[in-house]
């Protein structure tokens, strides 16, 4: 993989970890389409790496405050808003569904005519929640239902194409949140779900990783930065954007995704 490849994989991976069309049916496609090999496991890890470091830096306020001692104590005492609890509440059904599915999840649902059908499903749910559902309740009003309830629907994204930012995102807006406040609470509940998935492919697959893959360094380092740069870009891209409008192009998008998808690969 040259430096240009390694490039468009980052760039890719940044945009869509972030805007509501899943990355993992992305990072499925690409390959496909350029006719590439999967590029590997090192190569995956080093990807999430750059979306965790861009969820951290992006939001380095609410991380720095959510460490303040004032608002530790208030964790314990109160679940309102985004706090440790919430957090945690959020990230523990995705968790321990990933934990004990991902395996079965990745035989059953392998294939492109999953992501056809998940993208057309995953994007109509987005579309209907954003339409039709009463939301004008912000991120402070974030209680410990509300977290269980938006880390169920995280476990969605288990199966390829129906986005876990998308599918938080619709969750929130179902249960009465206003579009900033379904977006930045997805965004900070990645920070927790990817670091603990790339601490399961560490401990899983050390061995592999620190023995090196078939990506050079210098790729594996353009892929980091390009990815981090462009998930800066898209976190706050979508954050502006849905003060003026919806999601619907977001699902026309996954729509017209998934059209193409069919009629190029006739998966059924």
């Amino acid at each position: 993989m040259n430096g240009f490849e390694a490039a468009l994989y980052g760039l890719v991976q940044g945009i869509t970890e972030y805007l509501p069309v899943s990355s993992s049916a992305h990072l499925v496609l690409l390959p496909r389409f350029l006719g590439h090999e999967d590029p590997g496991l090192v190569f995956d890890v080093f990807l999430h790496l750059g979306t965790l470091f861009a969820t951290l830096i992006f939001f380095w306020r609410d991380w720095f405050e959510l460490l303040n001692p004032q608002h530790l104590r208030k964790n314990v005492t109160s679940a309102s808003g985004v706090t440790w609890v919430t957090l945690v509440v959020g990230t523990i059904p995705g968790a321990v569904s990933g934990f004990l599915l991902q395996h079965w999840a990745d035989d059953a649902f392998r294939g492109v005519g999953v992501i056809v059908i998940t993208q057309i499903v995953g994007g109509s749910m987005l579309y209907l929640a954003d339409r039709f559902a009463r939301a004008e309740r912000p991120v402070e009003a974030i209680g410990f239902g509300d977290a269980v309830v938006v880390g169920l629907f995280q476990c969605l994204a288990l199966v390829p194409g129906m986005s876990r930012s998308g599918s938080t995102m619709t969750g929130a807006r179902l249960f009465g949140f206003d579009r900033a406040a379904a977006a930045r609470f997805s965004f900070l509940l990645s920070a927790p779900i990817t670091a603990g998935a790339i601490l399961y492919e560490l401990l899983k697959h050390g061995h592999e990783l620190f023995a090196g893959g078939t990506v050079p360094t210098t790729s594996l380092a353009i892929a980091f930065v390009t990815t981090f740069v462009s998930g800066m870009l898209a976190i706050g891209f979508l954050l502006r954007v849905l003060r003026k409008v919806g999601f619907l192009g977001f699902a026309v998008y996954r729509i017209a995704l998934a059209l193409t998808v069919y009629f190029v690969f006739r998966p059924f």
